[in-house]
């Protein structure tokens, strides 16, 4: 069920939800819930950490921010169980990303009476270095056979894959590139040539992943 095959797996710090993402996943391998299901549970968790931190709840904040971390892994791992990979999966999860990091931040700057353009530059700062984390991430999972429906280059739509309509995907992959592109394009232009010739020891991928989630 991981995203790399055995031998190539690194302690990635940021995904703490993991374990418990695959106990959900396993669970639900036998029902009629979808992946899609277990992306929209992580959406209604970010918008309840952002109505609690509106209210000031913040403790409550914490453990629905957890609990969207869990569920964002659980919908991947359950399409990997399921063995329903797509691509209208892929893209919805990420727009849900950013639109809630995004939230978050607007909500941030509210609560704090900070300048927006500083909050801006914080959540610029949040999307590349996740950005920067998984184009590492994802030639190391094209390298060696891992998981697939994420792309090193996401510049041309993708055919949908069996199960899926090509119109979904191409809706949700051109909000992804309006929302995604420009912060794919400024790591590409750090390190053009990872792709190619790129070294990815596992130490070296344990410090990157400090960058993710």
């Amino acid at each position: 069920m991981s995203k790399l095959p055995k031998g190539h797996e690194f302690i990635d710090l940021s995904d703490y939800g993991r374990s418990m993402a695959r106990f959900i996943a396993y669970h639900l391998r036998n029902t009629a819930l979808s992946p899609l299901h277990i992306t929209l549970a992580f959406i209604i968790s970010g918008l309840l950490a952002i109505i609690c931190m509106i209210k000031g709840f913040y403790l409550a904040t914490a453990i629905f921010l957890i609990i969207k971390s869990v569920l964002d892994a659980a919908d991947g791992e359950l399409a990997r169980v399921k063995n329903i990979p797509s691509y209208t999966g892929r893209y919805f999860d990420s727009i849900a990303d950013i639109v809630l990091n995004m939230l978050i931040f607007i909500v941030l700057g509210h609560i704090t009476d900070t300048d927006y353009p500083l909050i801006a530059l914080g959540f610029i700062g949040i999307q590349l270095q996740g950005t920067l984390y998984n184009y590492y991430y994802v030639i190391l999972r094209n390298r060696y056979d891992g998981d697939t429906t994420s792309r090193i280059f996401e510049i041309n739509t993708p055919k949908a894959m069996p199960g899926e309509r090509q119109k979904n995907v191409d809706i949700l992959f051109w909000w992804y590139q309006l929302l995604y592109g420009i912060f794919d394009r400024i790591i590409y232009r750090l390190d053009p040539n990872a792709s190619v010739n790129g070294r990815f020891p596992n130490w070296l991928m344990t410090a990157v992943s400090t960058f993710g989630l």
